[in-house]
């Protein structure tokens, strides 16, 4: 089976909530991750929150602003389906 996330929404924390269309949710964790090059530019909480999204059916930021799926920040469908259910906590 290949996880397909059908809704981001991101946090001040630096979190992500992610909605799989099996109905899991899971809540990614970014603060630590943001200190990696790769990743540094999310660290304007503006950017983080602003240009996160679904993009090739997993989470991912659209740094450039103009939805290239070949240029997005994405993170690995596989490895965000490996988290343990949580509760939805906003309403």
């Amino acid at each position: 089976m290949f996880p397909k996330v059908v809704q981001v929404i991101p946090m001040r924390d630096y979190s992500v909530y992610v909605y799989f269309e099996d109905g899991k949710i899971v809540n990614y964790d970014m603060s630590q991750i943001i200190e990696k090059e790769a990743f540094c530019c999310l660290k304007e909480i503006e950017i983080f929150l602003d240009r996160c999204t679904v993009m090739n059916d997993t989470l991912a930021w659209d740094i450039s602003g103009n939805w290239d799926d070949t240029t997005c920040l994405d993170i690995d469908p596989d490895t965000l389906y490996a988290l343990p259910y949580v509760k939805e906590a906003i309403a």
